[in-house]
C-alpha cells in the first residue's frame, strides 16, 4: 500500500491561484458577452454583430461558463480543506483534482485558440467592415481565457504533486 500523499503546495497558493484562475475567467466572460459591433456593408446597409454569431466565439463561451463552474466547485473544496485542515473527500479526491485539472485547462486553451484562430482568419473582413472593436474585445477576452488556462495548468502540475507515489 503506497503510503500518503504529502502535502506539497500549501491549500492557500492553491486558494490564490483557483481565485486568480476565476477573476481572469469571470473578466473573460463579460468581456465576451459584452462585445459586439456594427458591420458597415456596402450594398446591406449596417448590421449588428454579436459573439453569438460565430461559432468559436460561442465555443469559446461555452469553456469559460465550464471553466468558471469547475473552478468555483474547486474552490469551494479548497476553502474546506484550509478551514477543517482536512482535505475535502479524503486522499481519493486528489485524482479529481489532477484530473479535473487537466481536463479544464484543455478545455480552457482549446476556446481560447478557436476564438484567436478565427479572429486571424477574419482579420481582412474584420478591417473591411469596421468591427475592429469587436475583433479586439474578443481577443482581449481569448487572452483572459489562455491565463485562466495557464493557471489551471499550474494547478494541475502542483495537484500531481499530491498524487500518491508508486513504489
Amino acid at each position: 500500500m503506497a503510503p500518503p500523499p504529502s502535502q506539497v503546495v500549501s491549500p492557500f497558493v492553491s486558494l490564490i491561484l483557483r481565485v486568480v484562475t476565476l477573476i481572469c475567467l469571470l473578466v473573460s466572460l463579460i468581456l465576451l458577452i459584452t462585445a459586439n459591433g456594427t458591420a458597415s456593408l456596402p450594398d446591406y446597409g449596417h448590421e449588428k454583430v454579436k459573439f453569438k454569431d460565430v461559432q468559436a466565439f460561442k465555443y469559446m463561451c461555452a469553456a469559460i461558463v465550464i471553466g468558471i463552474v469547475y473552478t468555483l466547485l474547486q474552490t469551494t473544496f479548497t476553502v474546506i480543506q484550509i478551514s477543517s485542515g482536512s482535505r475535502f473527500g479524503g486522499e481519493t479526491f486528489v485524482y479529481v483534482d489532477f484530473y479535473g485539472d487537466k481536463i479544464i485547462s484543455y478545455i480552457l486553451i482549446t476556446g481560447a485558440a478557436a476564438s484567436f484562430g478565427v479572429t486571424q482568419d477574419m482579420k481582412d473582413l474584420v478591417d473591411l467592415l469596421g468591427i475592429t472593436g469587436f475583433a479586439n474585445t474578443v481577443n482581449a477576452a481569448a487572452a483572459l481565457c489562455t491565463l485562466g488556462f495557464l493557471f489551471t495548468a499550474i494547478l494541475s502540475v502542483f495537484s500531481s504533486m499530491a498524487l500518491p507515489k508508486k513504489a
